[in-house]
């Protein structure tokens, strides 16, 4: 397979003719020494041996050649990234031509088999658990003062940002080794039967789109991006729209890194979470635990990411929280199921559904919320 440095450089040509191949090339090289002196500097610090972050990584999984470019649905992609994103057709072919196809992710998209009950406690078991704490614990030391300088930057408090960092990729050692090309290119024109399937495979087409995008502004090679199966990237799993749109350069390096930078993945994560939503002037908690009436007046309460009832309206339909809640601001009623035992109830705030935009599950909220609160205590803060 052909080096896809000089690839770039043509993509970067083709947008607008405003850099050339000389241009182009010292933008690369510029950012390829950058991007060695970081991963020096993180070496320095972990004591391993330092690599280039853009070195092309090898194939570990199975993954089968396929003629994407036969297919008609590509061929209509590929015109529209020409005549939309001004790349140079033949380049784009190129990538489209190397891409695998990965079963192992159609296979992952697929729904759960209907009838397991959801399980809070289960659930909650595998986040908040002592190998993340641990390493919550040693990344929130490593890095006091830059999650200081995120909470005063943003409003989002250190531990929200821990939380989010420990759930998704305990804190960068779990980020995916499916190189990103490879699984959006599948799932956007493979994408397995479901009710969604279109939607997905235009969100997926998009995130195809957004990967070439964000591989031509930072000037590195498209397969050297390694995520998850479904293509998200980095210490805090952002899919490649997500880092174009949100992603920060917090270490002033010029470069957003998220896949070797810390205080990149910090900002980042911090940022992403005020663009949806979050409240710096709510510096409460963003849960209350809650007590439902049996009356069950309160079940048309229930559903959604967003809050929109004020107290009283919680508790003229029965529910009622240990503490009272601060006026003036809206909540949401949350419902964590617990399978055959007890549903826990809880009151929300605006904060906690900006957390859902993250992953779009009370679960997912809710464990954030403590495992970075058992971080928090096992520091002794």
């Amino acid at each position: 397979m052909k080096s896809f440095v000089p690839l770039l450089l043509t993509l970067a040509v083709g947008a607008g003719g405003a850099v050339d191949a000389v241009a182009a090339s010292s933008l690369h090289h510029s950012h390829t020494a950058k991007a060695k002196a970081k991963s020096a500097k993180a070496a320095k610090k972990s004591g391993k041996a330092a690599t280039a972050i853009a070195a092309r990584p090898a194939i570990d999984y199975d993954g089968e050649t396929v003629n994407f470019s036969e297919w008609q649905a590509v061929r209509d992609f590929e015109d529209e990234m020409v005549a939309r994103d001004g790349f140079d057709r033949a380049q784009v072919e190129d990538v489209i031509r190397h891409a695998r196809f990965i079963d192992s992710a159609v296979q992952l998209v697929k729904p759960a088999p209907p009838g397991k009950p959801k399980n809070w406690s289960a659930y909650s078991d595998r986040f908040i658990e002592p190998i993340r704490i641990n390493a919550g614990v040693r990344f929130w030391g490593e890095n006091a003062a830059t999650l200081a300088r995120a909470e005063a930057t943003y409003g989002v408090p250190a531990e929200i940002i821990v939380g989010i960092l420990g759930v998704e990729t305990i804190y960068g050692r779990d980020t995916g080794r499916f190189r990103v090309v490879d699984v959006l290119t599948t799932l956007a024109f493979a994408y397995p039967e479901a009710p969604n399937r279109l939607e997905r495979m235009a969100f997926f087409r998009s995130e195809l789109e957004n990967t070439l995008l964000l591989a031509r502004k930072e000037h590195i090679d498209p397969f050297s991006l390694l995520g998850s199966f479904a293509g998200a990237v980095g210490m805090p799993q952002f899919m490649p729209g997500n880092i174009l749109k949100y992603g920060v350069d917090f270490d002033g390096d010029g470069i957003v890194d998220l896949r070797g930078s810390a205080a990149d993945a910090i900002g980042s994560v911090a940022n992403f979470l005020v663009q949806h939503g979050w409240d710096r002037t709510n510096t409460g908690p963003a849960v209350f635990p809650a007590a439902v009436a049996p009356s069950l007046a309160w079940q048309p309460l229930l559903g959604g990411l967003e809050a929109r009832y004020r107290p009283a309206e919680l508790d003229g339909a029965g529910v009622a929280t240990h503490t009272a809640l601060p006026d003036g601001r809206l909540y949401g009623l949350v419902d964590l199921q617990n399978g055959a035992d007890p549903t826990e109830y809880w009151v929300a705030n605006a904060n906690f559904f900006a957390i859902t935009k993250y992953n779009r599950s009370y679960f997912y909220a809710m464990s954030v919320v403590e495992l970075g609160r058992a971080v928090r205590l096992a520091r002794g803060i």
